[in-house]
């Protein structure tokens, strides 16, 4: 998600085209959406004036499109100006996480107006999470600790002792109460269930914005769904396969991008925090911390923080530019021995959110299965990627998953030339690296811009005005890119 930190930091820190064997018949469920006043509890930020909540019904396994149904749980902010409207927009914010309250927090990242009136702004809660219908791995506090971002492994051992934590919560996830919906949580029936919600809308296309691993929600329904495709715009992008175990191995990468911005605001900054009058001073200082915290962690009310939580931490933090002086703040505590400042990272549900995250990306991919290749490539990472690579490699439950009932989509360059893709160089989560991959697998139906700033989200709330230009302009004009290019620091809006 493009939270502010993942969740594991503190936890304590139609003619539809489907994949072979699913049914083209278009459910009865998407006669419609019983809209009412959204609850405040959905959102931290403020819920905007208009903004309206309902339940969309949708089928649990689209092979059996009139069987068991399950509850999507769908917002919509609407056009105000009926004469500029188009159409709607469908956004997801990444995660897996809620995104009924996305509309609401982009109008808070400062959407323009102008997207406002173009569109019905709508969000959604993916199956399985939030306020649809949830799922649950019964985790425990001490598996919810440990957070759906692999620990650092400082050994062969460590991955060993991880792969039979992760067993045990793949078992508890297979044998949950919900684990009648673990086979059909998955983003191709996500997709489909955004299929769904344009239909009840009675739309006969839909725009897209996804952000993080929403990029993949949108190429997966763009793949499946040429032809109801509208403007789809895919910000700080996954590689073509998701949430899979290369693009855990790229996160490590991606702190290696990321970490010189912070390295530089912390040496300019030196007279306040203390870490180095250098860049180079304060990246030593980074493994000084992470050495002294191996040996000796720092008791706080939420348990040990380590030598792991302390590269956790950082790659949490190095999500937006705006983190940078906390991020420093805790260093400069923990090269004190002080109290460390309250550390951000409190959801509403984080058994549900966790939970949800390994249904969705476990059933995604085909991930490893042997400890021995995580362990050869935790070695390697670890001394390829210093600051996080050991962390990336590790193994998760995905490890262990039964295998998916469907093959994962294969996005491909098949459609319409009307996707957008925008990314920072500097991007800790979802690297530049995995972007190109993206933009290589559409083809021609793609154009891409990058940005030169760090952190992991281009649009809305990014400080370059060259690529939020672009994005804005493809969404209320239709206006691409004819090629991609690049948007300088300092560029001028296009």
């Amino acid at each position: 998600m493009r939270s502010a930190v993942p969740l594991t930091v503190g936890a304590a820190l139609v003619a539809a085209t489907l994949v072979p064997g699913v049914s083209l018949a278009e459910p009865a469920a998407a006669a419609g959406i019983t809209w009412e006043k959204c609850p405040a509890d959905i959102s931290p930020v403020p819920i905007p004036e208009g903004m309206q909540c309902g339940t969309l019904k949708v089928p649990l396994d689209y092979r059996a499109p009139n069987g068991r149904t399950i509850d999507i749980a769908v917002s919509r902010l609407a056009s105000k100006k009926p004469d500029q409207r188009r159409g709607v927009l469908l956004t997801n914010p990444g995660g897996p996480a809620p995104g009924q309250n996305y509309p609401a927090f982009l109008v808070a990242m400062g959407l323009p107006q102008s997207v406002r009136d173009a569109y019905d702004v709508i969000g959604f809660d993916p199956r399985g999470i939030g306020k649809s219908t949830p799922v649950t791995c019964d985790l425990t506090a001490e598996q919810l600790a440990s957070g759906n971002i692999p620990p650092y492994a400082k050994n062969a051992a460590d991955v060993t002792k991880r792969a039979a934590e992760v067993k045990q919560i793949a078992k508890q996830c297979a044998t949950s109460k919900t684990a009648w919906m673990l086979p059909h949580v998955n983003p191709a029936n996500t997709a489909r269930d955004m299929d769904l919600i344009r239909a009840a809308l009675g739309e006969p296309k839909i725009s897209y914005a996804g952000a993080s691993w929403g990029t993949h929600l949108g190429a997966v329904y763009t793949t499946l769904f040429p032809g109801r495709s509208d403007r789809i715009v895919l910000d700080s992008n996954l590689g073509p396969g998701g949430w899979d175990y290369p693009s855990d191995r790229l996160w490590s990468q991606g702190v290696e991008d990321r970490f010189p911005d912070f390295a530089k605001f912390a040496a300019a900054n030196h007279r306040e925090y203390g870490l180095g009058r250098t860049p180079a001073q304060v990246k030593a200082k980074y493994f000084e911390l992470a050495k002294r915290l191996e040996k000796k962690p720092v008791q706080t009310p939420d348990g040990p923080f380590d030598s792991g939580a302390f590269r956790l931490l950082n790659f949490g933090l190095l999500y937006g530019p705006t983190q940078l002086p906390l991020l420093a703040t805790i260093w400069r505590a923990l090269d004190a021995n002080q109290p460390l400042p309250p550390i951000p990272g409190d959801v509403a549900n984080p058994e549900n959110l966790i939970s949800g995250r390994y249904y969705m990306i476990c059933n995604d991919a085909y991930w490893p299965k042997s400890v021995s290749t995580y362990q050869r490539a935790v070695a390697a990472d670890r001394i390829k990627y210093p600051l996080f690579g050991a962390a990336g490699a590790n193994i998760t439950p995905c490890a262990y998953w039964p295998e998916p009932t469907e093959p994962p989509v294969r996005i491909t360059d098949h459609g319409p030339s009307n996707v957008l893709l925008v990314q920072n160089l500097r991007d800790p989560a979802t690297p530049l690296a995995g972007a190109r991959q993206l933009r290589k697998a559409l083809g021609d139906r793609a154009a891409m811009v990058t940005a030169d700033q760090g952190g992991h989200g281009v649009f809305p709330g990014g400080k370059n005005r060259c690529a939020n230009h672009a994005v804005t302009t493809f969404l209320t004009t239709g206006e691409r890119p004819a090629r991609d290019y690049h948007c300088t620091a300092d560029a001028e809006p296009r």
